[in-house]
């Protein structure tokens, strides 16, 4: 048996993938074609992380890995073996709603909620990356999300206010002298 064959797993035979899941170090089996929203969801529990249309249109799997937005169901659960994953439930490990999350509740930024958990992962990475965005830029942003209820303007709203918000904390004096 050539040494390209002994390392192919056949149809069925499942694999066990090691990842630190939302800061805690998680594993679990499956098979090399399993989505990694799949895995997710169903191997590891995290139902958070939402599946739509599983051709990564809708935005509504959206991850972190290694601190990156990304679509869920575009990748396998094997491609992020020894990384960090993070879901919609690593944005409030305490059990308090992070200041993003807020700013949705504070501005009825959901409604049935199937897509909310993307958004959130999306717009954490955006605006790590984009602290202090325009209105415009928070609507590119979006586009890549399909949300059927709120007409996403509440969803511009909450961002707009958190990254302000954010920019208050970072320039008050008590901010300086932290």
């Amino acid at each position: 048996m050539s040494k390209a064959s002994s390392n192919t797993l056949r149809q069925g035979e499942t694999q066990r993938v090691a990842l630190t899941l939302n800061g805690r170090v998680r594993s679990g089996l499956c098979e090399t074609r399993d989505l990694l929203s799949d895995f997710i969801r169903h191997e590891l529990g995290a139902t958070g992380t939402h599946v739509g249309c599983e051709h990564g249109v809708c935005g509504a799997c959206t991850v972190h890995i290694d601190g990156v937005a990304a679509r869920s169901c575009l990748m396998l659960a094997v491609q992020v073996q020894g990384r960090r994953v993070d879901t919609v439930e690593g944005l409030a490990p305490d059990q308090t709603l992070g200041d993003l999350q807020q700013a949705f509740q504070r501005h009825h930024a959901l409604q049935c909620g199937f897509c909310t958990a993307g958004i959130l992962m999306s717009c954490a990475d955006y605006l790590q990356r984009v602290p202090d965005p325009t209105e415009e830029q928070v609507r590119e942003m979006l586009s890549g999300h399909l949300c059927r209820c709120t007409g996403y303007t509440p969803i511009i709203a909450a961002v707009l206010d958190v990254a302000a918000r954010r920019k208050q904390r970072n320039e008050s004096p008590e901010a300086v002298h932290a």
